[in-house]
């Protein structure tokens, strides 16, 4: 089995709710969004697979952590994932996916096997190719998002909110198309300054009339500070 580790977390309780667990990022993105946290695994090595290491990491951890998370990069690009995930489900693990929901077909092959997902919408679909530098990046999104609310699985849609690209309007433009998709958990996540892309101010998190506009919109609403 192929599998390309760039990261392990081996403990969280905020990455699959309601889950102690442990966090797997996998190595490969075809996107480039200039304010991304993990540049560092938009490429995969060349290097064999890390599966023998994070099964002997697992062994070690049942009993104790009841969750695994596969995250990335983009995790969907990997070819061993949808065996990966039997695996860890085998070692009595529930798994939990993150996703920018790249590739929908892929996707609606593995939800059946997951419990949880973590779907990344960056921008509003039409403005999408500005943001990944990847035309048609915004119709896979849209595919991806409505195959998750027809699976039934537990889920969060997630926006990073960079104030370089995003003004008031344009967050509630977004939220507004998410709510009448049908999106019912929905969090706001914190832009963080990462190397060649800073963080302009003043942050969209300090305007209370949004965020309470916001929480009214969802049932489940978060934010989420970095």
């Amino acid at each position: 089995m192929q599998l390309n580790i760039g990261g392990l977390t081996a403990f969280t309780t905020i990455d699959f709710p309601g889950h102690l667990a442990a966090v797997v990022f996998l190595q490969g993105c075809a996107w480039r969004c200039p304010y991304c946290h993990n540049p560092h695994l938009l490429e995969v090595e060349d290097k064999g697979s890390d599966w023998e290491m994070l099964q002997d990491f697992l062994k070690e951890r049942q009993g104790f952590l009841d969750g695994v998370v596969f995250s990335g990069g983009e995790p969907l690009l990997q070819s061993g994932l949808a065996d990966a995930i039997v695996k860890v489900k085998e070692m009595g693990f529930n798994v939990a996916l993150h996703t920018a929901g790249t590739n929908p077909r892929r996707l609606e092959k593995y939800l059946p096997m997951l419990d949880w997902v973590g779907l990344d919408i960056k921008t509003s679909f039409d403005k999408y190719a500005q943001l990944t530098g990847v035309k048609g990046s915004g119709d896979k999104v849209r595919e991806s998002l409505k195959l998750l609310l027809e699976s039934g699985i537990d889920y969060e849609v997630r926006t990073t909110v960079d104030p370089n690209f995003f003004t008031r309007d344009t967050v509630l433009e977004l939220a507004e198309m998410l709510e009448e998709t049908g999106v019912t958990h929905y969090a706001l996540q914190q832009c963080r300054d990462v190397e060649g892309h800073q963080v302009k101010s003043p942050s969209l998190f300090n305007d209370r009339t949004l965020l309470a506009q916001l929480n009214s919109m969802f049932p489940g609403f978060t934010m989420r500070y970095s």
